[in-house]
């Protein structure tokens, strides 16, 4: 099964606070993801993150934690990702910056942009291709996203043949993410 989330900030002493992260501490945080992605992952499983999934990559505790996380992991490199250091690296089946993968929901298939960055236009955006991104978090700068491809749709932009525009941010503060890795199903499920 395939899984998404974005921008965990794992060894990131502000995450918390600029989040407004229900934890007491960056321990707290760390073990929290922990437990949650275990328990629902296993290692057959796909986890697709979606970007800065910490500060850096050369801290000996991220590469220790990364490697306790279960699942086939794929890193879509964010603006924060640094994996210049081999043995971190190494802990990603692929680092990418961008990526079109095929899922599907009791029968139904889907295709999917994944990247860090939410972007105004996407193939096939028009036509049912959903893009999953992060970056923004919690910020005004998502709403004002969420609201232009609103209005792309309103204002009969080209790609957009007055359709469903749907791009959903997986980061892992979102209600719909909650700080685990979530499957299309869920996400579709909970979004909004």
């Amino acid at each position: 099964m395939n899984y998404y989330i974005s921008d965990l900030h794992l060894f990131h002493d502000n995450s918390i606070r600029f989040d407004n992260r229900p934890f007491e501490n960056l321990e707290d945080m760390h073990e929290t993801i922990r437990t949650n992605w275990n328990n629902k992952i296993t290692n057959g499983d796909t986890v697709y993150i979606l970007g800065d999934i910490s500060f850096r990559g050369k801290n000996e505790n991220l590469i220790a934690y990364i490697a306790t996380l279960k699942g086939h992991k794929i890193l879509v490199r964010g603006n924060h990702d640094d994996v210049s250091d081999y043995r971190y690296r190494q802990l990603f089946e692929e680092v990418c910056d961008y990526k079109e993968i095929h899922d599907s929901v009791d029968g139904k298939n889907y295709d999917l942009v994944l990247c860090h960055y939410p972007i105004f236009s996407w193939k096939k955006m028009g036509k049912g291709t959903i893009l999953f991104y992060g970056h923004t978090h919690n910020s005004e700068e998502d709403n004002y996203y969420q609201r232009c491809l609103a209005d792309m749709i309103h204002n009969d932009c080209r790609h957009v043949y007055k359709t469903e525009v749907k791009a959903i941010n997986v980061g892992c503060m979102k209600a719909w993410i909650n700080y685990e890795p979530k499957s299309l199903k869920e996400i579709m499920e909970n979004y909004g």
